[in-house]
């Protein structure tokens, strides 16, 4: 039997010489642009362009998990809309995104954190979305396999509560968003790398790739953890950006026992459970930058404790399988989405840690506005790179940076 190299989206296409729009990275930020593009604004003659293939990066690298319970204001909005429009798309798209919103319980392990968990839960429920501090007891009812004893490293205060929330099928959202972009006339080219962006007059004219030169009037870098250092060594812009690594595993098939996505600071560990029954975990990223999606036993150590103590029922389940992926970090722990600042018709989509799948619906539909009007949406303002030279930084977390933009 003969089997076609065909791409799922449809018939593999030649590369031409121009197109209105290229977009680099075939990640769900680029594919989700695209597919906006196409659907809202009428322009389909696009092309993304990815050296590897659709979702090989931080697309296919995560634990599907999204949520709109982030701490600020300005991010809020943003992640809710992506929240509601997960439904929206998987009836637009005609394809089973496996949206299971079944909560997210966020752990609190001492009374700091339950303060500052009611300041997080008063903005969720100024911007309408549903969230509620509950104690360790009622932690307990949603979620029975919960430790809430007191001899445990992070006793069980409370916890915040974000019905909304859930998990979505990160694969299948690639390969949805990939056939409804397609179908509009989107042009997926895998397997080829964007060498350069060649510009004239200060604004973008071209783009050179290792299947040849196209001319184009715009062009947006949504590379995820790659963002950055195509930014830098194609166009100089020197931006504030870390890439770590942030890991991942599963547990062997058990019975069901988490209905709920369940996360703990103090531990540095979330967990959810699959549809075929495993513990799906992760962590905090790595603490030192580095390009690699290396796996390390520390991380399998780490992960192993934490589990076990706040969800003891777990003890003595093997890991199955670890991967790793890049998580391009910025110090506010929000992303840069800007254009048309420095260079005429570039655009970029990056910096979005470990937050870029929980956004990439509403962070695509905002940015093909953007790139379509040439007039930057409101929801997008603060996060403008010079937010950094402004000293306005996010309140996601409390870091400081000392950046200097390139001349």
């Amino acid at each position: 039997m003969i089997f076609k190299n065909k791409p799922l989206w449809g018939k593999k296409k030649k590369l031409k010489s121009s197109y209105d729009v290229v977009l680099i990275g075939g990640g769900l930020h680029s594919l989700a642009t695209a597919y906006y593009l196409a659907k809202e604004h009428g322009i389909t003659d696009i092309a993304i362009i990815e050296k590897n293939y659709i979702g090989f990066g931080g697309a296919g690298r995560n634990t599907a998990i999204v949520r709109a319970n982030q701490r600020t204001q300005h991010n809020v909005p943003l992640y809710k809309e992506a929240l509601d429009l997960w439904p929206v798309l998987t009836k637009e798209l005609d394809y089973n995104l496996m949206f299971n919103n079944c909560g997210n319980l966020n752990l609190m392990h001492s009374e700091a954190a339950m303060k500052a968990a009611r300041m997080t839960i008063a903005t969720a429920q100024f911007h309408g979305v549903e969230s509620h501090l509950i104690d360790a007891k009622e932690a307990k009812e949603m979620v029975p396999a919960l430790n809430i004893s007191e001899n445990i490293t992070f006793p069980i205060h409370g916890a915040m509560f974000h019905p909304p929330g859930g998990i979505v099928r990160h694969d299948a959202v690639v390969w949805g968003l990939a056939k409804g972009a397609a179908k509009k006339g989107v042009e997926i080219h895998q397997h080829t790398e964007a060498l350069s962006i060649e510009t004239k007059n200060n604004k973008v004219c071209s783009v050179t790739t290792s299947e040849g030169k196209i001319n184009t009037r715009q062009v947006l870098i949504s590379a995820g953890g790659y963002s950055a250092a195509l930014i830098h060594d194609m166009l100089g812009i020197k931006l504030p950006i870390s890439v770590l690594t942030i890991q991942a595993m599963v547990t062997q098939p058990l019975k069901p026992l988490l209905d709920h996505v369940v996360s703990s600071g103090a531990y540095h560990c979330y967990a959810n459970q699959t549809l075929k029954g495993e513990i799906a975990t992760g962590a905090h990223m790595d603490p030192w930058p580095n390009y690699t999606t290396l796996n390390t036993a520390h991380y399998i150590k780490h992960q192993a404790e934490a589990l076990s103590e706040f969800l003891p029922c777990l003890r003595g389940v093997r890991f199955m399988r670890i991967w790793g992926g890049l998580a391009d970090m910025t110090p506010d722990m929000a992303p840069i989405m800007d254009g048309n600042n420095q260079i005429e018709g570039f655009f970029m989509n990056c910096g979005w840690g470990y937050f870029g799948f929980k956004s990439c619906s509403a962070a695509g539909k905002y940015m093909a506005q953007f790139m379509a009007t040439d007039q930057c949406p409101d929801i997008f303002k603060p996060f403008a790179l010079k937010r950094y030279e402004e000293h306005r930084l996010m309140g996601e977390t409390a870091a400081l940076v000392n950046y200097t933009p390139d001349n």
